[in-house]
């Protein structure tokens, strides 16, 4: 399986930006499609973002459209998250996934390796 790593957390203001970062290592990272999730404190985890091999694809949820955006540099076999306009429900553990069979039609399933995650708080 691939190993991820996530960094770029931390601690910021509301309406403050972040970019987080995940890096894949082990397998050829173009044999997968990335995505973020994020678990909040006493809350299950949930989608966030997902783009396809190429980059060429992406999706967002609801909360997050036209403030985060995904990316991903094949050649660094790195994977972004940049969030602007950051508000407090924000907060949570982002988590990088990679899945080497994924469908873009239902893009919030993930099967495959997980990240250990990287803590981002916003403060009111």
């Amino acid at each position: 399986q691939v190993q991820l790593v996530e960094s770029g957390g931390g601690l910021v203001q509301a309406g403050g930006s972040l970019r987080l970062s995940c890096t894949a290592s082990g397998r050829p990272f173009t044999n997968y499609a990335m995505g973020w999730f994020r678990q909040p404190p006493g809350k299950e985890r949930e989608f966030v973002a997902a783009i396809s091999w190429t980059g060429e694809i992406s999706h967002y949820a609801d909360p997050v459209k036209g403030r985060f955006t995904i990316s991903r540099d094949n050649a660094k076999s790195t994977l972004y998250l940049q969030m602007n306009s950051l508000k407090p429900e924000d907060t949570a553990v982002y988590i990088c996934a990679a899945d080497p069979h994924w469908v873009s039609a239902a893009p919030t399933s993930f099967v495959g390796s997980w990240g250990q995650g990287t803590q981002v708080t916003v403060s009111s």
